[in-house]
């Protein structure tokens, strides 16, 4: 930044010895003078633009919790966008970049979210013409006979085109071995990958151990997406934050007795399911569960009446209905 700024501060320089030199030439006003100041604040306005824009991303990626290395990767994915075009700008190499990626992690860990922000950013940033995300699973690519999974895998493709394929638990596709369609439409998918090249985005998601399992199926996979990055399970604190934060955005506050009767409960569920937790998703079920349950409980307390703006807002301990499950007896599986 500092050599541009010298460079162009020695082209400011040099001006004014040019327009004495035309004034003395010609009596009219110089209009190159003014044409050439013009020419330069260009490219500097399309930068401010461009930070314009990602300040907007900023903005939303603030907003949500954890996901450092997240943060950090979409923030090194405008920085190489903002280089790219300056040094386009200087007569300088600025090859296109792959920005297939495969997004490991548990569900609820903010997968299809972080998705969405990442097609923004494309899209603001002149890559992606659309920006748009289409979700996709197993079901929606594999077919029920020969032929069918290519043309289903080649129209979602299509539905994608300027955007995202964001496929969830990719790794389905290769379950069914040899034999089965999943393959088909990996296959088709790697050729779409390599025909509409910077068309498209393709992230794969899924649970950590099944998604390297998956592309160990296909020795060209893994190069195919140079961005492979974790989603970690959110901490009990991080969990509190999100449920508090949901119920903000509904106009309900948590009661402290109720927060930390949701705290508790989050642990032992993480310690009894560590696979089966579904992190954010699973707090959002139970903050909907008990705004429910707080509806039931003001219509049977207060009849017909109006129990206050307060007490409509308020998510007390009875309302927190969380299901216990049964302590397995010694000896029974």
């Amino acid at each position: 930044m500092q050599g541009r700024a010298m460079a162009g501060s020695g082209r400011s320089d040099e001006r004014p010895s040019r327009q004495i030199n035309v004034i003395l030439r010609n009596s009219e006003p110089p209009v190159i003078s003014q044409a050439v100041p013009d020419a330069e604040t260009a490219p500097l306005s399309a930068e401010k633009q461009q930070q314009g824009a990602f300040a907007e991303i900023r903005k939303e990626l603030e907003q949500l919790v954890g996901l450092d290395n997240i943060k950090t990767l979409v923030y090194e994915i405008f920085a190489l966008l903002q280089v790219a075009r300056l040094r386009s700008d200087a007569g300088l190499l600025s090859e296109a970049q792959v920005f297939h990626m495969v997004f490991r992690g548990n569900p609820g860990t903010g997968k299809t979210t972080v998705a969405r922000i990442v097609a923004k950013l494309f899209q603001k940033m002149g890559v992606l013409s659309k920006g748009h995300l289409i979700e996709a699973e197993r079901a929606d690519l594999v077919g029920e006979y020969i032929g069918h999974t290519a043309q289903k895998t080649r129209d979602l493709v299509k539905k994608a085109m300027g955007g995202i394929l964001f496929i969830d638990e990719a790794y389905s596709l290769a379950r069914g071995g040899e034999k089965d369609f999943g393959k088909e439409a990996i296959d088709t998918l790697v050729k779409a990958m390599e025909d509409h090249k910077n068309q498209f985005i393709l992230i794969l998601a899924g649970y950590s151990d099944e998604m390297e399992f998956f592309l160990d199926t296909n020795p060209g996979l893994p190069s195919r997406f140079p961005i492979q990055i974790d989603f970690p399970d959110y901490s009990i604190d991080q969990l509190i934050q999100i449920s508090e934060m949901m119920a903000k955005e509904r106009d309900y506050i948590l009661m402290p007795q109720a927060i930390l009767k949701l705290k508790q409960h989050l642990l032992t569920e993480k310690l009894e399911s560590p696979h089966a937790f579904s992190n954010a998703r699973y707090v959002r079920n139970v903050i909907e569960r008990s705004i429910r349950q707080q509806a039931v409980r003001l219509l049977n307390q207060y009849g017909g009446s109006s129990p206050g703006k307060l007490e409509l807002m308020t998510i007390r301990t009875e309302d927190l209905k969380v299901e216990v499950k049964a302590e397995k007896k010694p000896g029974l599986p």
